[in-house]
């Protein structure tokens, strides 16, 4: 059975971001979107990053599922994420995370069969994925909870 450590994607810059080099840290892996209600989530994102980082990676997966809302070239997600919110952890290339051409790192976290925790159906941007030190999905949560919420932070003590 595949793990989060057989997964090698792309990043904005072109460079490749390998899942195996965060082998025993959590990592929360997010679809974002810079024009949506909960863009400014970027920041909860990068403040989870820095205050947790010797034990956790963040990777934003930029994705233009969702209501046309991340409209732009990997260039310029790259650059509207650091201007704005200063992001410093991972950021994908720009990926489907819904639908026939779902990048197969969310078909694993999405589907219970692939990811033997559960089934998360993706209803829109910033849905969050948290997997423990061994890269096995701890939970999924909802656009709605902020990677600052007890919901998430509780794992990270």
């Amino acid at each position: 059975m595949k793990t989060i450590y057989d997964y090698q994607v792309e990043s904005l810059d072109g460079k490749q971001i390998n899942f195996a080099d965060f082998k025993g840290k959590k990592i929360l892996i997010v679809n974002t979107a810079s024009e949506c209600g909960f863009t400014p989530q970027y920041a909860d994102l990068e403040k989870v990053y820095s205050e947790y980082k010797n034990k956790l990676v963040v990777v934003g997966f930029p994705a233009n599922n969702f209501g046309g809302q991340e409209p732009g070239t990997n260039a310029e997600i790259g650059a509207f994420c650091q201007k704005n919110y200063g992001v410093t952890f991972p950021m994908a290339a720009k990926v489907s995370v819904k639908g026939d051409d779902t990048a197969p790192i969310f078909k694993y976290l999405t589907e219970k069969q692939l990811n033997g925790v559960k089934n998360t159906t993706i209803l829109w941007n910033f849905t969050k994925f948290l997997l423990d030190e061994n890269g096995k999905l701890i939970d999924s949560f909802i656009s709605t909870t902020k990677p600052t919420d007890q919901a998430i932070t509780k794992y990270l003590k």
